[in-house]
């Protein structure tokens, strides 16, 4: 059955959000004000943790991370943390999908 997971966060004036898609294939994508900057594709239920990584479209770029891991609990199976201009942000996960 294919799961489906969405987190989301505002940042630094951008939109930042995570959509999983997993299952037989898991595709993960990275999207920054609504543009997708990092996808993953990977058979089976993927590998984690898996960080993904954009720059901000600014002058000068800015770049930015986020990392996936496992939380072992079934109600949330996945967190997202938001790495940007040196601080770690949790990114909530959207439920109202």
């Amino acid at each position: 059955m294919r799961q489906r997971y969405s987190f989301h966060v505002d940042q630094g004036g951008h939109s930042v959000t995570v959509n999983v898609r997993s299952g037989w294939i898991t595709e993960t994508e990275l999207l920054v004000d609504g543009k997708e900057c990092a996808f993953h594709r990977v058979h089976g239920h993927g590998s984690y943790p898996l960080t993904l990584g954009a720059r901000l479209a600014e002058e000068p770029p800015r770049p930015l991370a986020v990392t996936l891991d496992r939380t072992g609990t079934a109600e949330h199976p996945l967190s997202c943390v938001l790495d940007f201009a040196g601080t770690t942000h949790p990114m909530p996960e959207n439920t109202a999908r």
